[in-house]
């Protein structure tokens, strides 16, 4: 199953970081315009201004741009600051839209000078249309097949300069060929709490939301490190304080409408702790199989492997290892439970982690 062929869990939690229709509507208000406005990923934020700048001096369009990094941290509203800083028309389309060579040449025909093509997921494009991209991206020029048999030709094409932005949660699944003719590859770090606070302050204000900085920093340190996943906290929290409160976030009101909402200290939802809870309680600690796990907790296979584990693991809860899934001493903590005697777990088998 392709990672990003999520099951409908991941789309349904409040800590997801997949975008719904909710989440795109509010982004396109919530997105900054400009690089400045930019928060967090100082680093990318720095190259990304010398190559824009550059272009811009040189009058020339800008290198292609391949961003990658989990969902949510900002890939797209970065494709579009740089649009808008180049002064260009944007045009937007995914590698699973792109199942043809033919549909791709349709896209770059119309494409006008300096225009900008965000292509996200590029990694899910079909390959006839990915050995297309490579000469389109270097040469400026497709080569479009006319008839079929011994009877086709090939009708050369040229293109206006357009510079690409790839977008990719998976780097790795992009072959060497087409991640070479990037100009500039970037990839996105997950967010500190510090500039979440931040991100969570100005979406407020753009919101007409009155939080208060304990408040934020409540919602922020629940927030996964990812910009989406803060602002549809802020938005159920803000829910929450016109309902139950005088509309105010405070700390107090934050912790109690995330506790509603099922969402602890750490950011983990009821998938996740029943995750952690089947493999202390019932294993021990572990080690046990990923399909024993997915059946004690009653989920799929894929939904624990996919949606719950990768941020378990992020957090140093949960580790893979060639016998099964393992609870690290963080997991027995943040539970409030006691692992069983040093040096084994509860099913007699060696603790991985014992002394």
């Amino acid at each position: 199953m392709n990672w990003d062929d999520t099951p409908d869990t991941a789309t349904e939690r409040l800590v997801g970081a997949s975008a719904d229709r909710e989440d795109q509507a509010v982004e396109a208000a919530l997105r900054p315009k400009d690089l400045h406005e930019f928060i967090g990923q100082e680093k990318v934020r720095e190259q990304l201004d010398l190559v824009l700048r550059a272009a811009r001096a040189r009058g020339a369009t800008a290198d292609h741009v391949l961003l990658s990094g989990a969902p949510g941290l900002g890939k797209t509203t970065l494709s579009m600051i740089i649009a808008a800083e180049m002064g260009a028309p944007i045009r937007i389309t995914s590698g699973p839209a792109i199942q043809h060579a033919g549909d791709l040449a349709a896209i770059l025909s119309s494409l006008q000078e300096g225009e900008v093509l965000f292509l996200d997921e590029i990694h899910r494009m079909s390959r006839p249309a990915e050995e297309m991209l490579y000469m389109a991206m270097e040469d400026f020029r497709v080569d479009v097949i006319v008839g079929k048999g011994p009877g086709a030709t090939a009708i050369p094409l040229e293109l206006p300069p357009f510079t690409l932005v790839g977008a990719t949660t998976r780097a790795g699944l992009l072959p060497p060929p087409l991640r070479d003719r990037f100009g500039f590859t970037a990839h996105m770090e997950f967010y500190e709490p510090t500039e979440l606070e931040r991100v969570i302050h100005r979406s407020a204000s753009l919101l007409d939301v009155e939080v208060e900085a304990p408040g934020a920093a409540e919602i922020a340190g629940r927030s996964r490190g990812t910009p989406r996943i803060a602002n549809r906290l802020l938005r159920r929290v803000r829910d929450y304080a016109q309902v139950k409160a005088d509309g105010v976030i405070t700390q107090e009101v934050a912790a109690a409408a995330l506790a509603v909402y099922e969402v602890d200290d750490r950011g983990l939802d009821r998938l996740d702790r029943a995750v952690l809870e089947a493999l202390l309680k019932l294993f021990g600690g572990g080690p046990v199989g990923l399909s024993t796990l997915a059946v004690a907790v009653g989920e799929e296979r894929e939904t624990v492997e996919e949606v719950a584990e990768p941020f378990l693991v992020r957090e140093g809860l949960l580790a893979r290892t060639p016998r099964g899934r393992v609870a690290t001493p963080a997991a027995w903590a943040h539970l409030g439970l006691t692992a069983p005697g040093t040096g084994t777990v509860g099913n007699g088998q060696q603790d991985l982690f014992g002394t």
